[in-house]
């Protein structure tokens, strides 16, 4: 989370944004004024997005997985340890240069889907990338009547 701030930060919106050459893509507007430069991206527990966190967010992240699985972590346990070390080995750490652009790492573009085209959109602690053309799928399956019935 950014300086000062004890709560998660809240990002609201969808933006479409382009993935250039080298793998970098402007974070929203929106999101910069509220991110320090520092990020970490991760896949996604299913593989279908990234996830993008401030580092402390992400580390709260872990915990309350192993919270809500289990009751919290126990480094005893080699199945904590396995889980635990999975999920950092999946994570990178990025900055967002003078541009507003964060690189994303080819390896996890690759196995997100991630090609040209993103949608990133706001959600509670963290933000997520997607590839555009899987995000308009999975959306177009997400009904909210389902909320208000």
């Amino acid at each position: 989370m950014a300086e000062g701030v004890d709560k998660p930060i809240d990002m609201n919106g969808s933006y479409r944004h382009k993935v250039d050459a080298k793998g970098r893509m402007s974070l929203p507007a929106a999101f910069r004024k509220v991110l320090s430069e520092d990020l970490v991206v991760t896949l996604s527990p299913d593989d279908e997005c990234l996830y993008a966190f401030e580092p402390q967010a992400f580390e709260e992240w872990i915990v309350s997985l192993f919270d809500s699985k289990f009751g919290g972590y126990d480094p005893t346990s080699k199945a904590h340890v396995g889980l635990r070390r999975k999920l950092k080995s999946r994570a990178n750490n990025v900055s967002v240069d003078n541009a507003g652009r964060i690189g994303i790492p080819a390896e996890l573009r690759q196995k997100a889907g991630i090609d040209k085209d993103v949608v990133a959109l706001g959600n509670t602690g963290y933000f997520e990338i997607w590839d555009a053309k899987r995000f308009d799928e999975q959306d177009d399956d997400i009904d909210l009547s389902v909320l208000f019935s």
